[in-house]
């Protein structure tokens, strides 16, 4: 086990805002990679964000890619807070009914996350990576839930509070 927590939830349920506050206070943070793809894609190809997300599968391997290397590179004895994890790639892959990849498989029950923050939903919000609708939300956010609750890291649901109450909430929570 190391020293790293995991910010996860559907989209919209304010994982970044919170992830962002967190290294506001110091602490060390991680990116979201599916933003981070489809930001690097359209800068390198141009490619809009419903090209990028209509190759699903190259999307979900190259997301999967980031975060293999970056959980690679992490400090286990630094605290570490992660803006999602290897295992929401596996919701994802079940959201959109693609078989998982095996890289994703084998490292899945060696995952050593201290915690896991499940943050409750926020209104859907619109941006420009953001293509889900409400009720693909939901189910996002519940196949997370699963995934997460399977595997051998404590799961901690967070109540929808006020960004500064919220990152509170986190804080006074870890183990």
């Amino acid at each position: 086990m190391n020293n790293w927590y995991v910010i996860t939830g559907g989209p919209s349920s304010g994982k970044t805002t919170t992830v962002n506050m967190l290294s506001g206070l110091g602490y060390s943070t991680t990116i979201e990679h599916a933003r981070h793809y489809i930001d690097l894609q359209h800068a390198t190809t141009g490619q809009t964000v419903a090209e990028i997300r209509a190759k699903q599968m190259d999307f979900q391997r190259g997301v999967l890619q980031m975060q293999l290397e970056q959980e690679a590179e992490l400090d286990p004895q630094e605290t570490v807070f992660l803006d999602r994890a290897l295992p929401d790639s596996l919701a994802y892959y079940r959201f959109l009914d693609l078989e998982p990849d095996s890289r994703l498989l084998q490292a899945l029950p060696h995952v050593p996350y201290r915690k896991t923050f499940i943050l409750d939903l926020l209104p859907l919000a619109a941006d420009y990576a953001r293509t889900e609708d409400t009720q693909a939300q939901q189910r996002i956010h519940e196949l997370l839930t699963e995934v997460y609750s399977s595997l051998p890291v404590p799961v901690e649901a967070v109540p929808v509070l006020a960004p500064e109450q919220r990152t509170q909430y986190i804080l006074d929570r870890l183990e």
